[in-house]
């Protein structure tokens, strides 16, 4: 039995290593964007980010002020599990006084704040997975980043022309807004929330990780040189690197539906996973 003191040990954990440690992929890319901008206020960018990152492990703390919605995505296997979301709620909330996290999360209404733990958040999405053990990947998810999201229904007919113009504009017309040298979650497929869903999934894959379907690993490239190219840079204030990357994932979908969903990360591309068994 996995117990609830587990889950919220897990999540305290993870919540912490995602707010403070960014992934090895992601300082690899903002290292190689670095060696690669020839604007002097690109590489001045790029260069306080790398600080920040040092600073940020150096002394345990954050490393943005916006630590994030909390963003909690479960593949549940074959295990016994004790009151799973009850867990996860004591585990952000632990995680929001200890770390600290800054308390972001607010009626849409009244605008009153329930810190990180409030009416159906933090938000849990749960896979259900032939295997002998529950995985928690946690994805603090601020929003200067998820408010240049976007959603389109296209038609079929658009095809992969479509997609790629699709995404393309999505993460140029966010500009500096969510805090260049981005990363680019795109969902092909399934219905309208699916999609928006797949792109935030797709976030989760490794930095310069190419897809293992080469149709879409070429998509992929292609959409990233096209935003290099437009000369944005870090901060959106010129330079080589706008984007370090773009990850797409896809599912089926209706036969008279072509949904994109695009996911724009900021530079801190945030996520940690674990996983437990019974044992």
């Amino acid at each position: 039995m996995i117990t609830e003191k587990q889950i919220e040990d897990t999540i305290y954990q993870l919540y912490k290593q995602a707010a403070i440690v960014l992934g090895d992929d992601v300082k690899s890319a903002l290292e190689d964007a670095l060696k690669r901008e020839d604007s002097e206020l690109g590489q001045l960018n790029i260069k306080a980010i790398l600080k920040n990152i040092e600073l940020a492990e150096e002394k345990s703390i954050p490393m943005c002020q916006d630590t994030g919605l909390p963003i909690i995505f479960v593949k549940l296997g074959n295990v016994q599990v004790e009151n799973l979301y009850e867990g996860i709620r004591k585990g952000v909330a632990r995680a929001t006084e200890e770390v600290p996290l800054r308390p972001n999360v607010v009626d849409p209404i009244t605008r009153v704040n329930s810190g990180n733990v409030g009416d159906k958040v933090p938000i849990v999405d749960i896979e259900l997975i032939d295997e002998d053990y529950i995985e928690f990947t946690i994805m603090p998810k601020g929003f200067g980043s998820e408010n240049n999201n976007a959603l389109k229904m296209a038609l079929p007919a658009e095809g992969i022309e479509g997609v790629k113009d699709f995404v393309v504009e999505t993460a140029l017309k966010a500009g500096g807004k969510p805090c260049p040298p981005i990363v680019v979650g795109v969902g092909i497929g399934g219905s309208s929330d699916m999609a928006l869903k797949l792109g935030k999934k797709a976030l989760l894959g490794k930095v310069g990780e190419r897809n293992g379907d080469p149709t879409l690993a070429e998509v992929e490239l292609e959409c990233l040189n096209r935003i290099n190219k437009d000369g944005k840079g870090p901060m959106g204030l010129g330079g080589r690197t706008t984007a370090l990357d773009v990850k797409i994932l896809k599912m089926d979908t209706h036969t008279a539906g072509l949904p994109i969903g695009v996911v724009i990360q900021c530079w801190a591309d945030r996520h940690a996973t674990a996983r437990l068994r019974d044992d």
